[in-house]
């Protein structure tokens, strides 16, 4: 059992606030309760790939870094099957007219700041994207099927469908403990804390984003 003081504690508790926020926002909420249509669902897998391409792309010259290599897992990564979603969902030529909303540009420039400058601050986004995607990613996946009906665990949601990971509950135990290793002092690890609150707050700001560009009609 997790001590109370341990790190991958105090970031779940610290962060829990911000976290409940982007969850509930309006856009996710009317996207789960089946009120958008697939454009809106295709936006979002959109503007996750700007956010995961900087994720990625700095994840190879992180993995010899002592603070967050042992957190680059290739398990985890999703760019491969968000492109072979986004071929499924806009075709061939899915990157043609790709464009990133203001806010999935400020949230993906900080992601790509963090791995070249700052790669304690990289955990922060590597915790809130792929444990979030292994936790909540799972209801998405799950509405969208039957929604939309895309094949259960087939092109369109294979962004949720870690192939790699047969038993996620376990993979999250062992990720907690990577975070409660985590080779940082006490004030690096506050500053990776914020970090975390931030990640959340740029991830809500592309939520809303969505939300002004998806308004339900009166």
């Amino acid at each position: 059992m997790a001590r109370m003081d341990s790190f991958s504690t105090v970031i779940r508790t610290a962060s829990h606030e911000q976290h409940v926020e982007a969850e509930t926002s309006t856009f996710m909420s009317d996207l789960l309760g089946g009120r958008l249509g697939v454009d809106a669902y295709v936006r979002y897998t959109e503007q996750l790939w700007f956010v995961y391409e900087a994720l990625e792309a700095g994840a190879e010259a992180l993995a010899s870094d002592p603070v967050t290599g042992p957190f680059i897992q290739p398990e985890l990564f999703r760019l491969p099957a968000l492109e072979r979603d986004l071929t499924h969902l806009r075709g061939a030529d899915w990157r043609t007219g790709l464009t990133a909303l203001p806010a999935t540009r400020a949230y993906a420039d900080r992601v790509r700041e963090c791995a070249e400058q700052w790669p304690a601050g990289y955990i922060a986004h590597h915790y809130t994207r792929y444990l979030g995607d292994l936790s909540g990613g799972q209801i998405i996946r799950d509405k969208a099927e039957r929604t939309w009906g895309f094949a259960r665990k087939g092109d369109g949601v294979r962004f949720y469908v870690f192939e790699g990971i047969a038993n996620p509950a376990a993979f999250k135990r062992g990720y907690r403990e990577l975070l409660d290793g985590v080779r940082a002092d006490d004030l690096e690890k506050q500053r990776i804390v914020a970090e975390c609150r931030d990640a959340f707050a740029l991830n809500t700001a592309v939520f809303r984003a969505l939300g002004d560009e998806f308004p339900l009609s009166a």
